[in-house]
């Protein structure tokens, strides 16, 4: 995690000093409208498109955006943290990125963002393995191999639930398989795997034809938190939140669609896939939007909601974990721009 915060500092440094970038020409981020009179903003996925971004496209495609007099650009990172720092050093208007992550970034940098909506109201990150492993919760993991993606985040995930079962994370061995969190498990060179998310790779895997089993994280100690939150910079925040507003409020015309017809609204992401990159199967993506609609709004929080004591929790937790050296406010890492 130390070394991601450093990447993405330096690359907060070389992107202040750049006039343009990928995300588009000086005219979109002076915020000048086009010929059609269109304010063209860069919004920055975590990912390639999946599932999970239905409803942008399903907006773009509905006009939605236009109504509210936005141009939006989609683009994918080139970088993992491209969501955060092109937003951070003003190439970009908006990102998709991770609570857990914007806190860190917030409190040890003092990255200049904050979540502006909640996408996904819970976890996505599981803990995976294959059924015959028979590994059901923290208990199980005794003794076993455990893949992940070498950050810090994943060590306090997997300390924080086994404390809570009293065992200790003496009692896994973790290892960095980097990105290969499926292979490690189906090649046996690990028990089970953290950094996997439902919607994804389980159905993946599932359709590969193996059977899996997997554990939430909060279910064991881990707060919930929003796996998905929309960025904008604190300039952007203080001196365009209407554009944002106007984002918002597209955005949640779209995820209204996905819910009253999900497979119209999934045949346009199908249709906007990144095929050379990140090649979707329609089964796939089904069962990954099937459990993401139950996610992105429950009968307690609306789409795009958050609340002040779920961001307090994690700060909270990640300084429990020594993820953070001080809590940062929660003014610094989320406003309500629709309750304003």
């Amino acid at each position: 995690m130390k070394k991601t915060l450093a990447l993405l500092l330096a690359a907060l440094m070389l992107l202040s000093g750049c006039s343009g970038g990928s995300t588009g020409d000086t005219d979109s981020a002076s915020g000048d409208a086009g010929d059609d009179g269109l304010r063209e903003i860069s919004v920055v996925l975590d990912w390639y498109p999946n599932a999970l971004h239905t409803f942008i496209y399903d907006a773009i495609a509905k006009g939605y955006y236009e109504e509210e007099g936005l141009k939006v650009n989609v683009q994918f990172p080139s970088n993992a943290n491209d969501a955060m720092s092109l937003v951070a050093a003003g190439q970009a208007e908006i990102g998709l990125y991770y609570q857990q992550d914007v806190i860190i970034a917030r409190a040890n940098q003092d990255v200049p963002v904050k979540s502006i909506g909640a996408v996904v109201q819970g976890p996505l990150n599981i803990v995976l393995s294959l059924a015959e492993k028979d590994i059901t919760s923290p208990e199980d993991l005794v003794g076993k191999t455990i893949g992940y993606a070498g950050t810090e985040l994943s060590e306090a995930l997997i300390r924080s639930i086994m404390a809570y079962v009293g065992a200790d994370s003496s009692d896994v061995e973790m290892i960095d398989v980097g990105f290969d969190l499926m292979s490690s498990m189906t090649t046996g060179n690990v028990d089970a795997t953290i950094g996997c998310l439902v919607n994804h790779e389980v159905p993946q895997m599932e359709e590969e034809g193996f059977d899996v089993n997997w554990f939430e994280l909060d279910d064991y100690g881990v707060p919930t938190y929003y796996e998905g939150v929309f960025l904008a910079s604190d300039d952007t925040i203080e001196n365009d939140a209407d554009m944002l507003r106007a984002f918002l409020r597209a955005s949640a015309k779209g995820f209204e669609d996905v819910k009253a017809d999900p497979a119209a609204a999934l045949r346009t992401l199908l249709d906007n896939q990144n095929e050379e990159n990140f090649p979707l199967s329609e089964t796939v993506e089904t069962e990954s939007l099937n459990t993401l609609l139950p996610m992105m709004e429950t009968a307690d929080a609306a789409f795009l909601s958050q609340s002040e004591a779920c961001w307090q929790e994690n700060i909270d937790w990640l300084l429990d974990q020594g993820l953070i050296d001080q809590a940062p406010a929660i003014s610094d890492v989320m406003v309500d721009l629709l309750a304003e």
